[in-house]
């Protein structure tokens, strides 16, 4: 049983980091691109972008409350316990920033490509538009990684 738990706990560890460390690699790859102002540059960064997102973020998000759940079983943990309840709130609020993300990483990527492809020196409006909305849907979903993470290690409340 405590052989279980230790792996299911890796698991879970390893994937919290992933899913972290993706969100941060990825907001700073395409801000860093998205400054330099080049389609050229922004079409291919956020190619990456999106294909990262779904293959790490994507992933993680469905395995984080998987082992989660799994480990309060083997811990005995209850569910009820408020520094459980707080994280799985600020998960739910972390999922809801990153779903409207992907599509606008998307929509992003499409736009700085077909600036790109027209051989437009600047990068449109509408890229600027959803680029502030990605950013600021950012902003709550790293806060809330944040405060998971404290969640997860003090077990505060």
């Amino acid at each position: 049983m405590e052989y279980q738990y230790l792996i299911v706990k890796w698991l879970h560890v390893l994937s919290s980091t992933v899913l972290f460390g993706t969100g941060i690699g990825s907001a700073f790859y395409l801000l860093r691109a998205s400054l330099e102002r080049d389609p050229l540059v922004v079409a291919s960064v956020t190619r990456s972008v999106v294909v990262g997102d779904w293959l790490f973020t994507g992933t993680t998000v469905v395995l984080q409350p998987l082992t989660g759940f799994w480990l309060t079983a083997l811990a005995d943990v209850p569910l009820d316990s408020r520094w459980i309840a707080w994280s799985l709130v600020l998960y739910v609020l972390a999922v809801a920033c990153w779903l409207p993300v992907v599509v606008i990483q998307i929509r992003l990527r499409d736009v700085a490509a077909e600036a790109a492809q027209n051989a437009r020196p600047l990068l449109p409006p509408r890229y600027w538009r959803l680029f502030r909305v990605w950013f600021a849907l950012g902003v709550p979903a790293f806060l809330a990684f944040v405060g998971i993470f404290y969640l997860m290690v003090a077990k505060p409340i």
